[in-house]
């Protein structure tokens, strides 16, 4: 065998096994589940307690019926679940797969939901009722709405919100004239409380920009939406996260921003995006609080 035929050989090889690579990539950034574990101490809470935080489910199913996912969940004993929007895509045929998702977990948990974009995109191009159908299988909506709650003798305030916190105005600056109408207002009552604050925000983007992290007195802000960056580079980081645009630094993980702390899963799946997830396996949150 000539030395220029071996290099051709070598040559695709090489590509095959790129090829394979990537594909494995793809595969377990939609099949392989993982979980990651966050802490958090304040002085607002007397007792520890366990969050769980799902969020961009988008269809996807982690084992039939998503069973692989309710075990993992359940093995971890969350105190209440949080489910921070995008069960659906804009294009679902129907909302079976969420709704049997979130049936199941209202069996042995507190829910709570707030709204993504291609939740609302869903809604407003089907005539079945998203909100509806998952109020009457027991999940908690909370759209620009809040619960306080007694949680393991903790006093906790729980919001949801899809809207900015911010102005759209030149800085983006907080302002109520400019902001989505009564987001200033509800978030102005959200804040007035001694209880521990926290605020499902489907877009981290929301309280990102502008001055929002330093005039909303929040003590969390749980989001998803950007796909932990979607496609994940080793040593770089998460390649496009919405209004972020293109590396955001905000992809994934806590975050202290000013006067707010903001998590963000990178999820369970993602709808039909320019690029599928790669190296980028599907999240569950598990948040414990603790003085």
């Amino acid at each position: 065998m000539s030395k220029k035929v071996k290099k051709i050989n070598l040559v695709i090889l090489l590509a095959f096994l790129i090829c394979l690579t990537c594909r494995y990539q793809v595969h377990i950034s939609y099949n392989k589940l993982t979980t990651n574990n966050y802490f958090i101490t304040t002085n607002k809470i007397n007792n520890s307690a366990n969050i769980i935080i799902i969020s961009d489910l988008h269809d996807n199913q982690l084992g039939e019926n998503n069973r692989e996912l309710m075990y993992k969940i359940e093995q971890l004993s969350p105190d209440i679940i949080l489910v921070v929007g995008d069960v659906v895509n804009s294009n679902s045929k129907d909302s079976k797969i969420a709704t049997n998702l979130m049936k199941q977990l209202c069996k042995n948990h507190k829910v709570f939901y707030s709204l993504g974009n291609t939740d609302i995109d869903y809604i407003e191009s089907r005539s079945s009722d998203l909100i509806k159908e998952l109020k009457d299988i027991g999940v908690t909506i909370l759209d620009n709405e809040y619960e306080d709650i007694d949680l393991n003798g903790n006093k906790i305030r729980i919001g949801g919100m899809y809207a900015y916190a911010f102005g759209l105005n030149d800085n983006n600056d907080v302002d109520k004239d400019t902001m989505e109408e009564g987001v200033f207002d509800f978030l102005t009552d959200f804040q007035d409380t001694d209880n521990y604050k926290i605020m499902m925000a489907h877009r981290p983007d929301s309280f990102i920009f502008g001055n929002a992290s330093q005039v909303w007195n929040i003590d969390l802000v749980v989001s998803g939406h950007n796909h932990g960056g979607q496609v994940v580079l080793p040593f770089v980081g998460g390649l496009y996260g919405g209004d972020q645009g293109w590396f955001p630094k905000y992809d994934k993980g806590l975050f202290d921003l000013n006067k707010i702390k903001i998590l963000i899963t990178s999820g369970l799946g993602s709808g039909k995006q320019k690029l599928p997830r790669f190296n980028n396996p599907p999240e569950i949150v598990n948040l414990y609080l603790s003085k």
